[in-house]
């Protein structure tokens, strides 16, 4: 190829041949480990290997389908003996398999591969996933590993600000990609209404019953119990077509009890279901009427909104964090030009008032948030974004 042509080589394809390696504690469920596999289809797309070290999980067979090599890995441990035993088996790794760039995506995982990397002269690529919330030093220390990488991806302007803040000292290296979605399975015309159907009868709701999701690992900073209260408040102003919908993994069996003991107090036993797991978002979506992601802590993006907009369901988030990016709403932004709505956190008035206001909207005022919502989503958060520019920051690095 002469230079010429190199040089105007389509975005990651001078990493044809090169091995990156990604880090994760595991592959069930979540952002991150969606971000991944999405970077390993890249990857595999452009000629490049992609290793992912983790201890697995729902995800892999995923992974493999499309190209991604799964290297089991004990990625998930937080005993610091068994990360400091993991970096020397990382290095292995790194050298066995001529691995160019070590990519982490959470904070144990960085450590090992902060280390492993400094052993074998790898390039090490961070990703801010989360707020990662920490008042003492130690935290704050443990923390710090995730601004360390070579280059630092902040998945929002708000992660962004916020290694800059807590991290000055990498502010040259903070490159901003927000997440993307696939937007060839996250639209309309993409889902069969039997998928809806199917869906709707395992989690036993009526023909009639309007839903509320809340898809989203059961953990108390997701807001579930904000949502209880909320369903609660409208249950007594007469709304009797509700049903309530958890979709996704317990983070422990504890939360788990306690939210279903605060669903048994307040009466609402028949009316939220927790119906685990959910291998079909797309159609989840659609067998909604409303999208809720009461976040009560900051996050550093907004996935579920940005999957919701895409399939141009009503959607209502906390107004913290990353928010503003992700969905258009007043103040900021006009009331007929939103694209969903975003209430304090914490607060079930507020949300049980957004809910009634989407559960309330006319034919052309619902057709009319969709085509705006998914216009939001095209325009700003697509898959095919999230991976060009992933791998533009690979080439950056290996000077290609």
């Amino acid at each position: 190829m002469s230079q010429q042509n190199a040089t105007i080589a389509a975005p990651g394809q001078r990493l044809a041949g090169r091995t990156i390696l990604q880090i994760v504690p595991d592959l069930q469920s979540g952002g991150a480990e969606r971000a991944t596999v999405d970077v390993a289809e890249a990857l595999s797309r452009v000629g490049a290997r992609c290793l992912v070290a983790s201890r697995g999980g729902r995800m892999v067979s995923e992974l493999q389908s499309k190209g991604g090599v799964w290297a089991p890995f004990p990625a998930a441990t937080k005993n610091p003996f068994a990360m400091a035993l993991n970096s020397v088996r990382l290095a292995r790794i790194i050298r066995d398999e001529g691995v160019d760039i070590v990519h982490a995506r959470s904070r144990a995982p960085a450590w090992v591969a902060y280390y492993a990397a400094r052993q074998t002269g790898a390039k090490l690529v961070t990703t801010y996933h989360s707020a990662y919330s920490g008042a003492s030093p130690i935290k704050q220390r443990y923390n710090a590993i995730m601004s360390a990488g070579d280059a630092v991806i902040a998945i929002s302007e708000f992660a962004a600000q916020r290694i800059r803040e807590l991290h000055p000292e990498s502010a040259e290296r903070i490159v901003v990609i927000p997440r993307g979605a696939d937007l060839r399975a996250f639209a309309p015309a993409a889902v069969d209404r039997r998928r809806v159907e199917r869906l709707r009868a395992a989690w036993g709701v009526a023909a009639h019953d309007r839903v509320v999701l809340l898809p989203s690992r059961l953990s108390a900073r997701k807001g579930h119990s904000v949502l209880v209260e909320a369903t609660k408040r409208l249950i007594k102003q007469g709304v009797c077509d509700l049903r309530v919908v958890f979709v996704g993994d317990p983070h422990s069996d504890s939360t788990r009890r306690a939210l279903e003991t605060q669903i048994e107090h307040a009466g609402l036993r028949d009316v939220v279901r927790n119906a685990g797991y959910c291998e079909d978002m797309p159609a989840a979506y659609m067998a909604a009427a409303v999208i809720v992601a009461p976040a009560t802590e900051p996050e550093a993006f907004g996935r579920i909104a940005v999957e919701a907009q895409a399939m141009g369901a009503p959607v209502i988030i906390s107004d913290i964090g990353a928010a503003p990016e992700i969905v258009l709403a007043p103040p900021q932004t006009p009331r007929h030009l939103a694209t969903g709505w975003r209430t304090p956190p914490g607060d079930p008035v507020a949300l049980a008032d957004a809910i009634a206001e989407a559960l309330s909207l006319q034919a052309s005022a619902h057709d009319d948030l969709a085509l705006r919502a998914r216009r939001n989503a095209q325009e700003r958060f697509s898959v095919e974004e999230m991976q060009r520019a992933t791998l533009q920051v690979y080439e950056r690095l290996l000077g290609l």
